[in-house]
């Protein structure tokens, strides 16, 4: 067992995921974001783009309720949790947006999820650069889909493109806000950015 699986298994939130039912702990970071920033609400349409393994997926469920709806995607397989959509799709290919429609029809969406991660090369200024480019997917699906007041989150490494980034999404959303859960590792550069009401 390595030394950083060994210390991940010693995280308080790795260990309250596991005891809760939660498939990553990644979910507390949605739930510190929701009581925060009430992003989710009763009922809505969700899409969680980068899902696997469903943790996100799972706690925008527990919010929209029955009557709601999640659509959870990822370019790797996701074990089927009951009540959510998953899709295995590429988000990088525009096929990805058909495969969506073909759920939702032409349903406008209530909020785009975003906790889209590059493979981690080790190179920051590599893995930032493609941290933008999967935001900037993220941000034309959530043009594309997202309904008039609707909502969205997107997770980001901080470096030299963030801010021009955000002056993008400063332009359609009436609110832009940076977020850093507790439930982030202590080492990470990710930061959240909580974009509401879209125009």
């Amino acid at each position: 067992m390595t030394r950083w699986y060994s210390e991940k298994k010693k995280e308080h939130f790795y260990k309250e995921a596991k005891r809760v039912g939660y498939r990553a702990r990644s979910a507390f970071k949605l739930k510190q974001i929701q009581k925060k920033f009430k992003i989710l609400k009763e009922d809505n349409t969700v899409i969680d783009l980068g899902a696997a393994p469903g943790g996100w997926s799972q706690v925008a469920k527990e919010i929209v309720g029955e009557k709601g709806k999640v659509i959870g995607i990822d370019i790797s397989p996701i074990k089927p949790i009951s009540g959510i959509f998953f899709l295995q799709s590429d988000m990088t290919k525009r096929s990805s947006i058909q495969d969506i429609k073909s759920i939702t029809g032409d349903k406008k969406i209530d909020v785009i999820l975003s906790d889209m991660s590059p493979d981690i090369s080790g190179n920051y200024s590599v893995d930032h650069a493609r941290s933008i480019y999967l935001c900037e997917q993220a941000f034309q699906t959530a043009e594309l889909l997202l309904k008039k007041d609707g909502n969205f989150i997107c997770k980001i490494f901080a470096g030299e493109y963030l801010q021009d980034f955000v002056k993008k999404i400063n332009k359609r959303f009436r609110t832009v806000k940076y977020f850093s859960p507790d439930a982030s590792r202590k080492s990470s550069s990710e930061i959240y950015l909580i974009a509401k009401s879209f125009n």
